[in-house]
């Protein structure tokens, strides 16, 4: 089968679906790889590379589709990439497919099936298929360096001559992989943390690499493929009380906190940056669902109130050589497990197969994005 690999459009991505290495890989596997032309100079792979690896570089993007079995991509497909594809083919990427209902529809109505990557399950079997975490382990420590870079002090306690430099402080929102290894990049810079999250159950991860948990005394909460699905409001209210005080001791304060299908939850007021300490840094990772502060803007680094929050989009973008290494071990290893050289196996009773499939003859066959699209045409 023929696989495509696409140059990402979006901007600024760096990433690419797949690396020489791994086209080595599925080349042995006997797949056939097709590489559009510079689609991996983001992230430092040439077309040379590729060819010596045994992929064909094609420099016409309707040629490389048009006859492609399979299209391997980071982001989201655009409805062009769509209209180029064959009836029937096979789309693997991230989709975030309940936020893009306009692509659901076109790949519909092309017969052409779709696995999210964000979808797929974590469970063990396949954790190494799970982008998710591999690019948000990247994030969350892409995240600190950044935070350090914007703050005018140093992380780590240190004693000279002059005196003595007192540690940072960093407040983490979330420990889920992203927090959890800002959480590990902070302590290893030197800096005291501490971390909040709606799941109890993250109380120990967080203080087995050094932090300590803010605990919200709370019940309820609703959790699914490790995010939060509900968190009341009086929940939140909680929380705010809770992390006032600590808001205004904090150098640093990364957001991670996502509702899966929802827009992020907002816990950092304007009233609440206003207390903090001039030059302080607010990193929103979650600013691409909405974000968790209230004075975010996407993807711009900006000073407001004296504190500079930083709002970039694609952090593990910023780092894509690594990313790009990961997602494409990740995706290979979804292709393989659904596929061999010469089809796919279609085992709708695999729930890897059955989590991470969204569209399928004609029908959106996803359980959650079917929901999620039928309630916001309602």
């Amino acid at each position: 089968m023929k696989i495509a690999v696409l140059k990402e459009e979006k901007n600024p991505e760096k990433r690419v679906a797949l690396t020489p290495d791994v086209v080595k890989t599925l080349v042995k596997a006997g797949f056939k790889c097709h590489v559009e032309t510079s689609a991996g100079d983001g992230s430092g792979f040439y077309d040379s590379s590729y060819v010596a690896a045994g992929a064909v570089i094609e420099k016409d993007r309707a040629s490389l589709l048009g006859d492609a079995r399979i299209l391997l991509k980071v982001n989201a497909p655009s409805l062009d990439e769509v209209s180029l594809l064959k009836e029937g083919a096979v789309i693997i990427s991230f989709m975030y497919a309940y936020t893009i209902p306009e692509i659901v529809e076109a790949c519909n109505a092309k017969k052409i099936s779709t696995f999210a990557m964000d979808s797929v399950p974590r469970i063990s079997r396949a954790q190494k298929m799970d982008a998710l975490s591999s690019q948000s382990n990247l994030a969350g420590y892409k995240a600190v360096l950044l935070g350090a870079n914007a703050l005018g002090k140093i992380f780590p306690l240190m004693m000279t001559a002059a005196g003595t430099i007192t540690p940072a402080r960093v407040l983490i929102f979330g420990a889920g992989v992203a927090g959890l290894q800002a959480v590990a990049t902070a302590k290893r810079l030197g800096a005291v943390v501490e971390v909040t999250d709606v799941r109890v159950e993250t109380k120990e991860q967080v203080e087995s690499l050094g932090g300590r948990f803010l605990q919200v005394q709370s019940d309820g909460v609703q959790t699914e493929g490790g995010y939060a699905t509900e968190v009341s409001e009086a929940y939140l209210q909680k929380q705010k009380e809770l992390i006032s005080k600590h808001i205004a001791e904090a150098d640093i304060v990364i957001t991670t906190a996502l509702v899966i299908g929802k827009k992020a939850p907002l816990l950092i007021t304007e009233e609440m940056v206003k207390t903090m300490k001039p030059g302080s840094v607010i990193v929103d990772m979650a600013v691409e669902s909405g974000g968790n502060c209230e004075l975010s803007e996407f993807d711009k680094t900006i000073v407001k109130h004296g504190i500079t929050l930083v709002g970039l989009a694609n952090l593990p973008g910023l780092v894509a050589v690594n990313a790009s290494e990961l997602y494409a071990k990740n995706i290979s290893t979804l292709l393989l497990h659904l596929a061999d050289k010469e089809n796919f196996k279609w085992d709708m009773d695999d729930e890897i197969t059955k989590g991470a499939l969204i569209t399928h003859n004609a029908e959106t066959v996803h359980e959650f994005t079917k929901e999620i699209l039928n309630k916001n045409k309602a």
